[in-house]
C-alpha cells in the first residue's frame, strides 16, 4: 500500500486534510517514519509483519474509531497520554483550562498549593497541573475504577506524584481537608446535542463521561459547588469546563451557593466555555 492509497481510503469519513494526517500520524507513531520516509515511498518498504499491522489499524480506522484509541495514545499540553474506551480523549479546550489555570495569578502567591481534579478520565488534568506547577500538591478523583487504572499509568508514563482515589461527588464522603483549587470537566453534553456529534464520539467515547444527566443537565455542577463551597479554603478557587449551553445558569447556580466573583470565560473560539469563582 502507498502512502495515497492508505489516505483515500479513510476520505469517506475524513477530509482530504485530516486524511491524510491520522495516515502521517499513525505511520508515526506505530511505524517509526518521519514524512521524509512518507514521501520517498518507505511505506511500501514496510515488512510482511508490519503491512499486517498497519492494515488492521486502516481497517479500525475504517470503521471510525478514534485514531487516539487505535494507537492508544493522545498528546495533551505537550506530553503523551494513554487513552483507551474508558475515557474521554483530551480535547484542546481542556488544555485552554488548564493555562488559565496555570497562569492564574492566586498560584504564584502561595508558596504551597493544594488541587484537586474531580472526574479525572485520564488525569490530563491533574498530571498536566502537577507537572506545571511544581509546588502543588494535586489529588484526583473519579468514579471509574478503569479511568482510575489509566490515569495512574499516565502519573508513572509522565513521572507525576498524584493521588488518586474513587470517588462519587454525587455522594461524597465528608472530609476534613481543605483545598486551594478544586477543578472539574463534568459530563456536560446535552442529549439533543448528539444529532450533531460525530460518529468516532458516539459510538467509542464513554458516555457517561460525555453526557449530563437528561433530568438535570447541571447536576454535577450543582453537586461539586455544594461540595466545593465548604472544603476550598478561603480565597480557594473553583474552575470548571462548561457547555456554553448552560453557561449561564452554571453561573447562577454559583452565584446562589455563595462563591463570589464568578466568571465565565470564553475559549479560543469564543464560546463560553469556562468557568471560575472564589470562595
Amino acid at each position: 500500500m502507498t502512502y495515497e492509497e492508505l489516505w483515500h481510503r479513510l476520505n469517506v469519513l475524513y477530509d482530504t486534510g485530516e486524511a491524510k494526517a491520522l495516515v502521517r500520524w499513525v505511520l508515526d507513531v506505530r511505524f517509526g517514519m518521519s514524512i521524509t520516509d512518507i514521501i520517498s515511498g518507505k511505506v511500501t518498504q514496510l515488512s510482511a509483519d508490519d503491512q499486517i499491522e498497519l492494515e488492521k489499524i486502516m481497517c479500525r480506522l475504517e470503521n471510525g474509531e478514534p485514531v487516539q484509541y487505535v494507537l492508544g495514545t493522545a498528546d495533551f499540553y505537550g506530553r503523551s497520554f494513554h487513552v483507551a474506551p474508558g475515557v474521554l480523549i483530551p480535547r484542546p479546550e481542556t488544555a485552554e483550562l488548564c493555562q488559565y489555570i496555570i497562569t492564574d495569578p492566586f498560584i504564584k502567591q502561595k508558596e504551597a498549593i493544594s488541587i484537586l481534579d474531580i472526574g479525572t478520565g485520564s488525569g490530563c488534568i491533574a498530571i498536566t497541573l502537577a507537572k506545571e506547577i511544581p509546588h502543588a500538591k494535586v489529588s484526583a478523583w473519579d468514579i471509574s475504577e478503569d479511568a482510575l487504572r489509566i490515569a495512574s499509568k499516565n502519573a508513572k508514563r509522565n513521572n507525576a506524584d498524584i493521588t488518586f482515589k474513587k470517588e462519587n461527588i454525587l455522594c461524597p464522603q465528608q472530609r476534613q481537608a481543605a483545598w486551594d483549587i478544586i477543578v472539574s470537566n463534568p459530563p456536560y453534553i446535552l442529549r439533543k446535542e448528539s444529532d450533531g456529534m460525530e460518529k468516532n464520539v458516539l459510538e467509542y467515547e464513554p458516555s457517561i463521561a460525555l453526557f449530563a444527566p437528561a433530568e438535570n443537565p447541571i447536576l454535577f455542577y450543582e453537586a461539586i459547588g455544594k461540595w466545593a463551597i465548604d472544603y476550598l479554603k478561603s480565597g480557594g478557587r473553583l474552575f470548571f469546563e462548561l457547555n456554553p449551553l448552560t453557561a449561564e445558569e452554571v453561573k447562577k447556580e454559583m452565584v446562589d451557593l455563595g462563591f463570589q466573583n464568578v466568571e465565565i470565560i470564553t475559549d479560543q473560539y469564543g464560546k463560553q466555555r469556562f468557568l471560575k469563582a472564589m470562595k
